[in-house]
């Protein structure tokens, strides 16, 4: 099964907890802290391995969670970084956040690595909070959570020609007797549910790498027939070959065809009109194609090149070809993201404004309860170490110093009242 598109959960390795700890030696009365910081948690990174081809791994495992770091150890001992977790992809993976549909990361070239979610810092130990007026902290912090998100993996393929076409065309045919790939082929629609590569050579031993795509119909960019599954595969593509069937053996009108497969390109996404494009008047051995072919000639707009062929008796094939590798080496690649353009030489700082996400959100359960919710205040509880006095004490000067005592105040709250932060409950004290 060719797999193209799949949604998985990642999650980078909590740090490691800090400890609290003291020098204990003989004849060392008074012996300071030594607690050691955690490690760090490990990344996910994705790596690209040229073996692979499709996303089918993903169907079995959707979930990634690396490990975490050690804790820290007493005599100042730090614990250590867990490794990173690797994750094989094929090329031509691009990464995007489920949420925010952001692209992560664009994986063409094999070895290319990304990290997708980042390992949290080590927890610091007792040894860190040591100050003149404390020097004996009994105070350490957890290690940070790791970063999670769910992410959504789509391949694209990495091919130089993309073939398109009604279905029952001959896109199939056409690939089957210039490369050594072999794909199914017969006579009824959609015989084409996977992208079929294949690597063209050409007589004066140039090659490229062209993919037999599904048939599009009328409506596929918006989700009719199976052509908008494998659009997304048209995007890398640097030449378009658009393949027609001039002998009209279904009884539609080649120009027709035509414009209804480049109205589609459009619709899904309209950087694909900038593609040179080649037309291929296939079937060109059966009755009416040479007359079908001169009516086309005279309606067409479009300064494309036309070539007569015929991918059963293999007729016009070696110009084609010469001509798609013609083609292709007088266009460069088209890239997925647009790249910020910088002079040569020139090292250039790019700041993007993001907005302060908010640090807390207070909101009131049916029972009375408070919630308190938001990235900062969540991460800072999971770092705070409830067993020491000293660490609760802490947390609660966090909290009043980021305003969330006035916050409760103001929705209301009372002396006893029971205020929640993810799991655990608490009561409001005045």
């Amino acid at each position: 099964m060719f797999v193209d598109q799949v949604k998985i959960y990642v999650k980078g390795g909590d740090g490691g907890n800090g400890m609290v700890a003291f020098r204990r030696e003989k004849y060392v009365p008074n012996g300071g802290p030594a607690g050691g910081d955690g490690g760090r948690g490990a990344n996910v990174i994705f790596e690209v391995e040229e073996g692979l081809r499709t996303l089918m791994d993903f169907r079995y495992k959707r979930h990634f969670k690396a490990p975490r770091g050690e804790h820290g150890m007493s005599k100042n001992q730090h614990g250590r970084g867990a490794q990173d977790m690797i994750v094989k992809v094929p090329p031509g993976t691009v990464v995007s956040d489920a949420a925010t549909e952001e692209v992560i990361a664009d994986l063409t070239e094999h070895g290319q690595r990304a990290v997708i979610a980042k390992g949290g810092r080590g927890g610091r130990g007792n040894s860190r909070f040591a100050t003149p007026a404390n020097p004996a902290p009994e105070l350490s912090e957890n290690g940070e959570p790791g970063q999670e998100r769910d992410v959504i993996l789509e391949l694209k393929l990495l091919a130089d020609v993309g073939l398109v076409g009604f279905p029952s065309v001959g896109k199939s045919t056409l690939l089957s007797v210039v490369s050594a790939a072999r794909p199914k082929i017969a006579e009824y629609h959609f015989t084409t549910i996977v992208p079929n590569l294949g690597m063209v050579e050409t007589e004066d031993n140039r090659s490229f790498v062209m993919a037999d795509l599904p048939g599009l119909i009328e409506g596929a960019h918006s989700g009719v027939g199976l052509g908008h599954q494998f659009l997304r595969h048209i995007e890398r593509t640097r030449v378009i070959v658009h393949v027609i069937d001039m002998a009209a053996v279904e009884g539609r009108d080649p120009y027709e065809d035509y414009l209804i497969i480049n109205k589609e390109l459009e619709e899904y996404n309209l950087r694909l009109t900038e593609r040179p494009q080649i037309i291929v008047a296939n079937k060109m051995d059966m009755p009416e194609a040479a007359e079908n072919l001169a009516a086309f000639k005279e309606k067409l707009t479009d300064d494309h090149p036309v070539f007569p062929i015929s991918a059963f008796t293999r007729e016009g094939l070696r110009d084609l070809l010469f001509s798609i590798a013609d083609t292709i080496e007088k266009t460069p690649e088209f890239p997925l993201l647009e790249e910020v353009e910088d002079n040569p030489g020139e090292n250039r700082v790019i700041y993007r404004h993001e907005e302060d996400t908010d640090k807390f959100t207070i909101t009131r359960d049916p029972d009375g309860t408070f919630i308190i919710s938001g990235e900062t205040i969540e991460k800072l509880f999971k770092m705070t170490n409830f067993a020491s006095e000293e660490s609760t004490r802490k947390f609660a000067r966090q909290m009043r110093g980021m305003g969330i005592d006035d916050a409760l105040r103001e929705r209301g709250a009372k002396d006893g009242d029971t205020v929640r932060i993810l799991k655990y409950e608490f009561e409001f004290v005045e």
